[in-house]
């Protein structure tokens, strides 16, 4: 009985360290809180990239984005899967490197103005600017929205959808939401319209991007990197790009002219 203990303990002393090892060198490859009804594409895209690099890259869907900051603030591998808002927050907090973007028709995007139809856009700009409706942590719409009203723009929405809603109920004057999806949802909004804000109203804000925190090593970014652009359709884009370190330049400079902080910003 007491050898069978022995060998017990010493498989345990064995296993333990191998698994732990196994823990801290698995990567986290992280999706934001709309990805959960998409978990079947994450999880395609961590095992195309895993196969590809044999590293252990597990899909995990985020609850809400502070999470996947917190989680490239630590020592942690770390991926994350998404757009210009947080990345911006991510380059300047200096937590990870943007490796690559997918193309896909619609890599890069703006924040417009929906406004009841017949009022006068620049007027709902210039007088009631608190009373402009935006989805909260987004380029296209808080970042859009307090950049062309100095920061004044103050009816924070759970997204664009929502922020629309509150101009038919009659909370807002006006909303400002991503273009690609009024584009999709315009018809659910009889009596709304569109009107692109000269300077701010720029289809510069870069989505689809794949970020590595700090935490993980130079050849390990190289070859996901590599993964990445040889699986476009796991992203469901036809290729992949390296990101060029400029291409966030547009989506922090709406953040200055608006007043967010991208050092101190939480939700």
């Amino acid at each position: 009985m007491k050898k069978f203990l022995m060998i017990g303990a010493i498989l345990t002393l064995l296993i333990l360290p191998l698994s732990q090892a196994v823990a801290a060198d698995r990567i986290t490859c992280w999706f934001p809180p709309a990805w959960g009804s998409k978990t079947g594409q994450a999880q395609q895209i961590t095992a195309a990239l895993s196969h590809e690099t044999g590293f252990d890259i597990q899909a995990r869907i985020a609850k809400n984005y502070p999470e996947i900051l917190s989680a490239f603030a630590t020592k942690d591998k770390n991926l994350v899967y998404v757009g210009s808002f947080v990345q911006s927050i991510i380059k300047a907090r200096q937590l990870g490197k943007q490796l690559v973007q997918v193309d896909n028709g619609k890599e890069r995007y703006s924040g417009i103005l929906i406004y009841p139809e017949g009022q006068d856009p620049q007027k709902i700009l210039r007088d009631f600017p608190a009373e402009i409706a935006y989805a909260i942590g987004a380029s296209s719409g808080e970042s859009t929205a307090k950049a062309a009203t100095g920061g004044k723009a103050a009816i924070g929405s759970a997204n664009h959808g929502a922020a629309c809603a509150a101009v038919n109920a009659g909370k807002a004057r006006a909303a400002v939401v991503k273009n690609w999806w009024w584009e999709a949802n315009k018809a659910r909004f009889a009596g709304l319209t569109a009107y692109d804000i000269p300077r701010f109203s720029k289809q510069g804000n870069p989505d689809n991007i794949l970020t590595a925190s700090t935490s993980v090593p130079l050849e390990k970014q190289r070859l996901i990197t590599a993964a990445a652009m040889k699986n476009p359709q796991v992203f469901g884009g036809e290729k992949v790009h390296i990101f060029e370190d400029n291409s966030l330049q547009f989506s922090l400079w709406l953040m200055q002219q608006g007043n967010i902080d991208p050092l101190t910003y939480s939700w």
